[in-house]
């Protein structure tokens, strides 16, 4: 049962113990830093998360919980600090409801290349989300070495693992905020893009969602060798063994400096060949027990077909990663073939991508191919994949840009969460949003909350046969029958892989059926 005021206060009651909320906005009610798991450091610390402690009377949850240990600063959110160790949170953003009925929740998990972010980013504040009907659920969940580091004798994919108590957490409490557990939607961007669609392939997830968004999935998913290379080269830059003794023996601060060491070691010394261009350096590892295998292959086999999935991906990913100097420079033809030769791409698809713009920039030609590669062609076959299998899914593109500001990664997130005038938007968008911004905001949200209500978003799904593909766009959207651009046809023989030590995540496919 709840026990809801929309004044001053608003209070609930969860299976720990109760909940104080944030005041009424506009008629939502803000529930922040719920514990939905135990602090996962000490005798916890590389396992399984374990269940909260309850707590007597009633919690005063008005801010944010603590985020995962990291060395990022972003804007307008808070920083790690080394003594936060009760990190594993959810917020909750509950509308006021004028019949009393049971709203569909829609869960957000942030991204942040599985290294840094959190839920207390200004972009993914849930209140405008709120206000179209859904109850809106974030999470924080372990990231870098804590979260996705192999260590030996413990779970891989411990952040994954969070975000399953998330859920679980989701099913047992959220209709005491006035959600429906039988109508979950599960959505991210990026690395919380990639953890959608493993939470997919995951068995541990079965019942937990009903529906999926998916924004700019990364195709990197690590084998086992690749994730044991990774926590070696961790390990001798903190100056220990790389076994679960010797991990345990480092602090998370400690760890997280080694990992950024290790990382920016990279560019010379790649553990696998993508890492020189793009060092990257945890990833889900496909394990065998949490990710039984590529989230791809799992959805072509249908192992997720009762579930709604609808992706999106922007039309030049990579800028923003360049912009940012996330990625390593590439300007001359030299280079773009090194780049080509490290990551076995065949010939044909980057001459390919030379004849269809000839006059483009080696620079430009370099961050459209990785941008596809990592995002873009990724992104749309995991929506043909599920449709072939027998599931209903949806193809969306962000096209929208604004002088130096092109439609690249992140930029699609504020416009669909409502969050335009957000703290570090302007970069994302190309300064302050003008009335166009604001309407095509308006179209992104809707189609969002649609989804998530009913499973449409408002154009015809994929097919068997056919993808009809979504624009997003100012002044006005696009929507194709059908997607048979040229770019598309480029990487029709180029077939998806795992990432292993010293190998790329894609090559030339060796028989008609690569995934």
């Amino acid at each position: 049962m709840s026990e809801q005021s929309y004044g001053v206060e608003a209070a609930f009651r969860t299976t720990s113990g109760g909940v104080r909320g944030r005041g009424a906005n506009d008629g939502v009610t803000a529930v922040l830093g719920i514990p939905y798991a135990a602090a996962p450091f000490g005798a916890r610390r590389f396992r399984e998360p374990q269940p909260a402690p309850a707590w007597g009377g009633v919690r005063d949850c008005t801010a944010f919980g603590p985020i995962a240990p990291q060395s990022a600063e972003l804007p307008g959110a808070p920083v790690w600090r080394p003594r936060d160790e009760d990190i594993l949170t959810v917020n909750v953003w509950v509308p006021e409801r004028a019949d009393g009925g049971a709203l569909p929740v829609f869960f957000w998990i942030h991204g942040g290349a599985y290294t840094f972010g959190s839920s207390a980013q200004p972009d993914f504040d849930g209140t405008a989300l709120a206000r179209a009907g859904l109850v809106v659920v974030s999470c924080n969940y372990r990231v870098g070495f804590e979260g996705f580091g192999h260590v030996p004798g413990c779970p891989d994919n411990r952040g994954l693992l969070d975000q399953v108590a998330a859920l679980c957490w989701v099913r047992e409490n959220i209709a005491a905020f006035g959600g429906d557990p039988g109508n979950v939607t599960v959505a991210g961007h990026s690395a919380g893009g990639g953890s959608v669609v493993c939470l997919m392939a995951m068995e541990q997830t079965r019942g937990l969602f009903r529906r999926a968004i998916a924004h700019s999935v990364p195709n990197a998913f690590f084998t086992v060798e690749l994730a044991v290379a990774v926590t070696e080269r961790i390990a001798a830059e903190a100056g220990v063994a790389p076994t679960a003794e010797g991990l345990l023996s480092v602090s998370p601060e400690a760890l997280v400096a080694a990992s950024d060491k290790a990382a920016a070691h990279c560019g010379t010394d790649p553990v696998a060949a993508v890492h020189a261009f793009d060092p990257v350096i945890f990833q889900p590892v496909v394990d065998g027990e949490v990710l039984p295998a590529d989230p791809l292959r799992m959805l072509a086999s249908g192992t997720a077909r009762e579930v709604d999935l609808l992706v999106c991906h922007t039309l030049e990913e990579y800028w923003f990663l360049h912009a940012v100097g996330a990625v390593r420079e590439v300007t001359t033809e030299a280079e773009l073939a090194d780049f080509a030769e490290a990551l076995h791409l065949p010939a044909h698809l980057v001459d390919g991508y030379g004849a269809l713009v000839p006059d483009a920039p080696v620079l430009d030609r370099y961050l459209a191919i990785f941008g596809d590669a990592q995002f873009g062609e990724y992104t749309t076959r995991l929506a043909e994949h599920h449709a072939r299998a027998g599931g209903r899914a949806y193809l969306a593109r962000f096209a929208r840009r604004r002088g130096e500001a092109r439609p690249w990664h992140t930029a699609d997130i504020p416009f669909a969460f409502g969050n335009l005038d957000a703290v570090g938007a302007d970069f994302l968008i190309g300064g302050a949003p003008d009335d166009h911004d604001r309407a095509l905001s308006r179209r992104m949200l809707r189609s969002w909350a649609g989804f998530a209500a009913t499973g449409d978003p408002g154009w015809p799904a994929v097919t068997a046969g056919t993808t009809p593909v979504k624009s997003w766009a100012v002044p006005g959207d696009h929507l194709a029958a059908d997607d048979t651009s040229g770019l598309r046809a480029l990487w029709r023989d180029v077939r998806f892989d795992l990432l292993r030590p010293g190998q790329a995540a894609w090559h030339r496919s060796r028989g008609p059926s690569g995934a």
